[in-house]
């Protein structure tokens, strides 16, 4: 089963891109199911049960989005081989970006929009350095001259990976990313895999569910601002 986990930026069109792209793979005779990982609450996952495939949804509540996602792969994996899926698509929530959701041997897709300004991309991290393909999107909206300078953003962050500009709407370069998906190699599991950058540490009082500010409230891997000696005690 091929293994396609695709993250990004809030509001870049991951699942419009993943709906475009999943037809032309029902179109080839592909079995493909999607899971989709959010906070608190989600409606994609009934855009995606319009395709007639299996879609399960996880909602990570009050624990960090992609902690959640890691801890619970090798259970969508499980799920999605009891479905005889040739594809799974995992869609994860592109909350902060710091996220680090690739696996190695998954193939592992970052969506950006154009619209999202020209310094986003090196602030990105590892969400997009470490991606296998890079998907572009509203490149209607703005210059050809925009999208030639935000392009060299994205290969400055991440030089290896493949660029694919996209139509959200009309779903312009879903046979290009249906293609890359149909290249990528099959995974035995998911178990013992790697990935490809470490989480985000987040082991603190305030994880616990602390809800006081201060000093004597905090304990853990705690973090604090370095002001060049200049603080005040």
């Amino acid at each position: 089963m091929r293994f396609v986990i695709v993250a990004g930026t809030p509001s870049s069109g991951k699942t419009s891109v993943m709906l475009h792209t999943i037809r032309h793979l029902l179109k080839d005779g592909r079995s493909v199911a999607a899971c989709k990982i959010d906070c608190l609450r989600t409606s994609d996952d009934a855009r995606y049960r319009r395709l007639n495939i299996p879609v399960a949804v996880g909602l990570s509540d009050y624990i960090c989005p992609d902690h959640f996602y890691v801890a619970n792969l090798e259970e969508i994996e499980r799920w999605a081989q009891a479905r005889q899926a040739d594809i799974l698509v995992l869609e994860t929530a592109g909350l902060c970006h710091r996220c680090a959701p690739a696996v190695y041997g998954c193939l592992s897709v970052c969506v950006i929009d154009n619209l999202i300004g020209m310094e986003t991309p090196q602030k990105v991290g590892p969400m997009l350095s470490t991606a296998d393909i890079v998907v572009v999107t509203k490149g209607d909206i703005v210059s050809q001259a925009e999208r030639e300078v935000f392009r060299y953003k994205v290969e400055t962050v991440n030089p290896r990976a493949r660029i694919l500009d996209f139509n959200g709407l009309t779903g312009q370069g879903s046979i290009r990313l249906k293609n890359e998906i149909l290249k990528s190699r099959p995974l035995e599991t998911i178990t013992g895999k790697e990935l490809k950058y470490p989480m985000p540490a987040a082991v603190c009082s305030y994880c616990a569910g602390e809800t006081i500010v201060g000093r004597t409230y905090q304990m853990g891997n705690v973090k604090k601002v370095d002001f060049g000696g200049l603080e005040q005690c």
